[in-house]
């Protein structure tokens, strides 16, 4: 709307205003790390039923028993506009729409973690990101904090082998990385690890044809997936755990939960769960995959925390950064939200209220007028401390290494 046809736009156009806001609006910060990837959805089958022993999960409760899974892939130190083909880890987050709610399992391509201790986290991410003067990419940063930190070799071996550089997300294996606790019906707990091991096969790419490719087609990775879904090739991998008791915990020469190592397979072979099959695409990217907040916390009943010092670092910095990415009521998105809508008087108001907010029902518990009581089957595991060491700041820079 102009004074005559050549005229200054009206302040009183509104529509013009509503377009521009909505455009001025349309992005969102992207992730610290993980920023770059691509997903898909589908479902997980239980094809053996020996898990049901360790876990009462059920999403593992019957042989043949199916629950939506949605999957997202990504590199991990790249930005937005970076390459695929890069040398590095990938990220493998799963989030299972299961009967008790939402589980989200976040791993990598590597069965290791870079760092043991999660308060060392940021400076490893920091030395892999630009330069705070340059802007550049500072190799001398990622070296120097390697050179630093000893418990970084292990990734740091995998990252140089072929491994480094997968083709594409399908043929790469994913991993927890941490320990997990898995707690069955009669209340009787062990230590897991998670394994997905890709059915179509490792492949990887010569380092040459990725620096070709990185400038020929930066999307290489997120086109190989959606191409391959939408030609009927579906991708799938199949589920295996480790489990570990815990007296065997206690007594392993290492630890057990110390995300740099690993757990022999000869002392605890892989026991077969399911499989895992994505066979369709997103509708729209950026509700569904780049609106979509894995939680490591975000666990039901049956799987639980263990004492991984990593894990619990991550619990409160993945549903933190969510918050400052996507608002408040993330976890009330579409792509977020479990099957059957959860009864949470106190989770209301705020950023972006995505759905009714809990009508007018009392907006604290327990409370005389809505018929929501605790289910005692979300419980956590008891478990006993025998002995109370000292709380300090314990530096295991050095720690069997």
């Amino acid at each position: 709307m102009t004074c005559g046809k050549k005229g200054p736009v009206l302040l009183q156009d509104t529509l013009l205003l509503e377009e521009l806001r909505q455009f001025d609006s349309e992005r969102v910060p992207e992730r610290v790390v993980h920023a770059k990837g691509g997903g898909a959805f589908g479902s997980f089958t239980v094809t053996h039923s020996e898990i049901a022993n360790y876990t009462k999960a059920s999403v593992f409760s019957d042989v043949g028993k199916k629950t939506p899974v949605f999957a997202r892939f990504s590199t991990v130190a790249g930005e937005l506009g970076s390459a695929d083909t890069v040398r590095d880890v990938r990220g493998f987050a799963l989030k299972f729409y299961t009967d008790d709610g939402v589980w989200d399992l976040v791993g990598n391509s590597f069965p290791v973690g870079p760092v043991r201790d999660a308060f060392r986290f940021p400076s490893m991410v920091h030395s892999r990101k630009r330069n705070p003067k340059t802007h550049l990419p500072d190799r001398n940063a990622f070296w120097d904090f390697i050179s630093l930190m000893p418990e970084t070799v292990h990734q740091m071996l995998f990252i140089f082998s072929d491994r480094g550089i997968p083709d594409g997300f399908r043929f790469m294996h994913g991993f927890s990385i941490n320990t997990f606790k898995l707690v069955n019906a009669e209340n009787n707990a062990v230590y897991c690890r998670f394994h997905f091991i890709t059915n179509q096969g490792i492949k990887n790419i010569e380092p040459d044809v990725a620096r070709r490719i990185a400038g020929d087609d930066p999307n290489y990775a997120i086109r190989d997936l959606y191409n391959a879904i939408e030609s009927g090739e579906y991708p799938s991998w199949t589920m295996f755990i480790q489990v570990m008791t815990f007296e065997e915990a206690r007594n392993w020469y290492h630890d057990p939960f110390d995300v740099t190592k690993v757990w022999p397979h000869k002392e605890f072979p892989l026991i077969e769960v399911g499989q895992l099959m994505l066979n369709r695409n997103p509708d729209n990217y950026f509700a569904q995959v780049e609106q979509s907040a894995f939680d490591p916390a975000n666990v039901v009943p049956g799987i639980e925390a263990s004492p991984d010092i990593e894990l619990q670092g991550r619990f409160f910095s993945y549903i933190d950064t969510q918050r400052h990415r996507l608002g408040s009521n993330f976890f009330k998105l579409p792509i977020n939200r479990p099957l059957s809508k959860p009864v949470t008087p106190t989770e209301r108001d705020g950023e972006s209220v995505h759905d009714d907010n809990m009508d007018g029902s009392p907006n604290y518990f327990p409370n005389s007028y809505s018929n929501a009581k605790t289910d005692k089957n979300f419980n956590e595991h008891s478990f006993r401390v025998t002995s109370i060491p000292d709380v300090d700041r314990y530096d295991s820079t050095n720690e069997d290494n």
